[in-house]
């Protein structure tokens, strides 16, 4: 795992490391996300009560959103050939939710009807942009039954995302299944708190927490970037392969695994900053893509950047997507 994505039939390729002409074969190949999807309740206030204290909020929105589903959309909103597998209430949101990831281009062939509510965030949204998050799980947290064709989807995929807002058996299983099949697996470290599981961090290729992640997962402090770097370090010494950590407006930091130097990326700055929901997810699928299609290093970095850039001057997590064309054009404009 350390370094490079596992061998992938028919070609083996090395997209961390190697040249972008080694990973043409792997274009072909679909990313498979798996995870949450969820209606967004937003809530824009000048900032957050104080124990015992009562707020007003200027409106409430019912966005699309979802770690898994923003995922998938990001992916495929950036041009690439996207399947989302996961589950969906049977309430008055699922419509609204099915409809905002066709929109963007993401297959729904995987996604699984389940009785009951589908997932709902409280997301409190601050003046200045940032945001907290309380989750009801619904849907994401039913019990779970991969169909066979979801588990095909995963064994014939160039890459499979999985972040941690559904059970963590099911990432286990998703995992396990994508490694015997020499696909490597992307782990987006955002949703529940608790440390990852042996068996899960045994499958993954790259891990991608942000700071306060990475502090909890590792318990050590992220306070500058040295710091960061040795947690990072600490991840990998667990058997991760790489290790990127999003730090938000400063941008990013990649450990490659084998012994690779770290790649340092600052972030291409926004106009100005609205809403940072979803930004993190919109990083790491941009980032994704960008692997499977063929860039590398701190290319593929810069790629991810863009990508998060634009989304953060939009309200909403999946409404403020890029499209491939406004990315493009953010890169070339920054050159």
């Amino acid at each position: 795992l350390r370094g490079h994505l596992p061998s992938v039939r028919p070609t083996s390729v090395k997209p961390f490391l190697s040249s972008r002409s080694s990973v043409v074969a792997m274009a072909a190949k679909s990313l498979v996300v798996v995870g949450s999807v969820n209606a967004d309740l937003v809530l824009p206030i000048e900032r957050l009560p104080q124990p015992g204290e009562t707020l007003g909020a200027s409106s409430l929105e019912t966005l699309p959103g979802g770690k898994g589903a923003n995922q998938a959309a990001a992916a495929a909103k950036l041009g690439y050939p996207t399947y989302f597998v996961g589950q969906i209430g049977t309430d008055a949101n699922a419509p609204l939710l099915k409809a905002a990831m066709r929109e963007a281009g993401a297959d729904l062939a995987h996604l699984k009807d389940v009785p009951g509510p589908s997932g709902t965030a409280l997301i409190l949204l601050q003046a200045n942009g940032e945001n907290s998050i309380i989750i009801v799980g619904g849907a994401n947290q039913a019990a779970w039954d991969l169909t066979p064709g979801a588990k095909a989807a995963v064994g014939g995929a160039g890459a499979v995302l999985l972040q941690r807002e559904i059970p963590e058996s099911v990432n286990v299983q998703v995992a396990q299944l994508a490694k015997a099949a020499g696909v490597p697996v992307f782990l987006d470290a955002g949703g529940v708190e608790g440390p990852i599981s042996h068996d899960l961090l045994a499958c993954v290729t790259l891990l991608s927490p942000n700071e306060t992640e990475l502090a909890r997962l590792t318990g050590l402090p992220t306070d500058d970037e040295a710091q960061i770097r040795s947690a990072a370090e600490a991840l990998q010494k667990l058997g991760v392969g790489s290790v990127l950590v999003k730090l938000g407006g400063d941008g990013s930091l990649l450990l490659p695994g084998g012994g690779g130097e770290p790649i340092r990326q600052k972030a291409i700055p926004a106009p100005k900053v609205v809403d940072t929901t979803g930004a993190g997810d919109c990083f790491t699928a941009a980032y994704a893509v960008a692997v499977l299609q063929g860039r590398v290093g701190a290319d593929a970095l810069r790629f991810a950047s863009a990508a998060a850039s634009i989304c953060v001057t939009r309200k909403g997590a999946m409404p403020s997507l890029p499209s491939r064309i406004e990315v493009d054009a953010l890169l070339a404009s920054h050159q």
